[in-house]
């Protein structure tokens, strides 16, 4: 059996370094939900029971308004906003535990269960990354499960691989993910929050978000 993964040696990331143009170019991390900026939500969750040891910010504006949030802001690496591929390669550089996990900014519903969840099937699977997978709309309305390559637990290890990705033009994080031994972990349990990776690009979208209760 594959040694246990401490939470001591996950870093979680927060990736909040878009442009927000479906938002109408605000900083979608900043924007409230229920009273509290998102991306504050999405630290706090991840946090809540330990699981991860520590928590540092992907962001290209307002870094000093992250900062308070009390964590490490670290701007992208890559430049023009180069898309989220960009975060986790700033995040695998500046990572100092042997693990980091993705989330972005702007699903304050994330699973609580996240980190455990991720870091169990990377090691009943000895993976290389742990993906989570939740239910989705299809086109006819039915729900199908779908992976959710924003939420990603990755070996740090892993850096010199996207480094190489990145160099050559590489942009789409499952063109990245594709190459190295991933597991989905699916999100679709009785009590999962069909909501907790609805991700608010919009005002609207998030004033939707606001008002749903499970």
């Amino acid at each position: 059996m594959a040694e246990q993964i401490s939470p001591a040696d996950i870093t979680g990331l927060i990736l909040a370094g878009g442009r927000g143009s479906r938002m109408g170019g605000v900083d979608k991390g900043l924007q409230s939900y229920n009273g509290l900026p998102m991306a504050l939500h999405t630290l706090t969750r991840l946090q809540i029971g330990g699981s991860v040891g520590q928590v540092m910010i992907n962001a290209n504006r307002n870094l000093a308004a992250y900062e308070s949030f009390g964590a490490a802001v670290w701007p992208d690496v890559l430049a023009d906003y180069a898309g989220p591929l960009a975060g986790f390669l700033t995040g695998l550089e500046r990572c100092e535990t042997p693990y980091l996990v993705t989330v972005p900014c702007d699903t304050p519903r994330l699973p609580i269960d996240l980190v455990p969840r991720l870091a169990r099937a990377m090691q009943d699977q000895d993976a290389e990354i742990a993906m989570a997978a939740a239910p989705e709309a299809g086109a006819e309305g039915q729900l199908q499960l779908r992976p959710q390559p924003v939420f990603c637990l990755l070996r740090v290890s892993l850096l010199e691989s996207l480094v190489a990705f990145t160099h050559e033009g590489g942009r789409k994080i499952d063109a990245w993910t594709a190459r190295h031994n991933t597991v989905l972990t699916p999100f679709d349990l009785p009590g999962d929050d069909p909501r907790a990776f609805f991700n608010a690009n919009t005002l609207a979208e998030l004033r939707e978000l606001e008002g749903w209760r499970p």
